[in-house]
């Protein structure tokens, strides 16, 4: 079956099932369709669904037309229908992978999904995991539940974990040129995960587990979490200090060897960094182990939205206004520039601890005409547009993404207060204030 199987896949008959159409399912199924590939993605979000069918995308950076040949072919469909799993030859899962509020991983999303699917699959199918999650999760979760349901695991059903590793809106590293992690849960698993990957993506970069490939993800992200921690902390001692932490990482930055710049802000956001390193951090403790460091980063970054909120009551006692009931324009609710994903952004947190402070608190996000309810949130408002006469009845305008499309000219010249998150102005002390 295995040869049978790659055979499809090269030759590009296989049909590529991508169960989860956000930010990672959607990019990859249309990877699949730019290579010839049938592709079903599946969702139980049936509003996706609708609006796929419809012609319009709910992801911003990726437009209709980039999927309207496909659909129009019929090489693509999207459902909530998981029946169709029984056509498939392989299916990609992309889901979420949260943490509860104790920080412990919820599979709940993963878990659903595969025990859906499983009674609809055919044999010589493979499975490819593509979640952040902690190392052992397929051999733990996804393996046994193939062999309960059946299947042998390398002979008639093939199981990888690839984790994803998207940069969304990066226009230097796209789906097709980001190398592309895989590991079996055999060596005919793995071999047949290369095959599918291979047909899509310039680099595929095989290890020796799904284990290991599940803990190189988590080794990138608690990389960039640690480090961020860092900046973090060392931007409250520079700030003591009357130091702009801006200033001294683009200088070290010049260094040609042993520095990667990274950069303070008003906490951690987006559906990878807050959450990954969390995952060891609860698997090591089935060993007995304390992640100490990851601990302590995750102490950091949470603290710094209170760092900010402190910083903006500061600023406002110095013009001789209080928080409570100041206005306050949030610039940004996206996690990340120029994108309109605001999974576990900090600025929902900061509008969270502002309301409750009393502050009369807006937002003004280009990418973003309404927010969105999040697992923690859910406030109702729209997006300020910003003129002159806008900006200037706000007592303070708190820059948390700094978006390209912000008019920053306008914000500079008619802003009564900026508190500054994101080293966008040069700091005067008085009107423009970094946090």
């Amino acid at each position: 079956m295995k040869d049978t199987l790659i055979k499809k896949i090269r030759s590009r008959q296989a049909v590529i099932g991508i169960c989860g159409l956000g930010y990672v399912g959607l990019p990859l199924a249309i990877r699949f369709l730019e290579e010839q590939f049938s592709v079903i993605g599946f969702d139980i979000d049936q509003s996706k669904i609708t609006q796929l069918k419809a012609g319009t995308s709910y992801i911003e950076h990726i437009p209709f037309d980039m999927l309207a040949e496909s659909m129009a072919s019929g090489r693509f469909d999207a459902t909530t229908d998981f029946s169709r799993c029984n056509t498939l030859d392989a299916v990609i899962l992309c889901l979420p992978t949260p943490l509860n509020r104790h920080r412990d991983p919820n599979l709940s999303f993963v878990v659903n999904s595969i025990e859906t699917i499983l009674p609809h699959l055919k044999a010589g199918t493979l499975i490819s995991l593509e979640s952040t999650t902690y190392p052992g999760t397929t051999e733990e979760e996804i393996t046994p539940r193939v062999q309960d349901a059946g299947w042998r695991v390398g002979e008639d059903m093939f199981v990888v974990f690839s984790p994803e590793r998207e940069d969304p809106v990066n226009p230097h590293h796209t789906t097709k040129t980001i190398p592309k992690i895989c590991g079996g849960s055999t060596p005919a698993c793995l071999e047949v995960g290369q095959a599918l990957y291979e047909s899509v993506i310039d680099m595929v970069v095989p290890v020796s587990s799904t284990a290991v490939a599940e803990m190189v993800k988590i080794l990138e992200n608690t990389y960039r979490a640690v480090n961020i921690a860092l900046v973090n902390e060392l931007k409250t001692v520079a700030d003591c200090m009357g130091m702009d932490m801006f200033e001294v990482v683009k200088a070290a930055s010049t260094k040609p060897f042993g520095f990667t710049p990274f950069y303070p802000g008003p906490g951690l956001g987006g559906h990878c960094i807050p959450i990954d390193p969390f995952y060891l951090t609860w698997k090591a403790r089935e060993f007995g182990l304390n992640t100490r460091f990851i601990e302590l980063a995750g102490e950091v970054n949470t603290a710094m939205p209170d760092y900010v909120i402190g910083k903006v009551a500061l600023s406002l006692n110095k013009h001789k206004k209080p928080l409570n009931g100041a206005k306050v324009l949030i610039l940004g609710m996206a996690y990340k520039k120029n994108v309109d994903d605001s999974r576990e952004s900090p600025s929902y947190v900061l509008m969270d601890k502002l309301l409750k402070q009393g502050a009369i608190v807006e937002y003004s996000d280009p990418h973003m005409a309404t927010l969105p309810p999040r697992r923690d949130w859910d406030f109702s408002a729209d997006s300020v547009e910003l003129t002159p006469e806008t900006v200037q009845q706000y007592d303070c305008v708190l820059i948390s993404t700094n978006h390209d499309r912000f008019d920053w000219d306008l914000i500079r010249e008619h802003a009564q207060l900026i508190v500054d998150t994101r080293g966008v102005y040069p700091v005067d002390g008085e009107r423009i204030v970094r946090a």
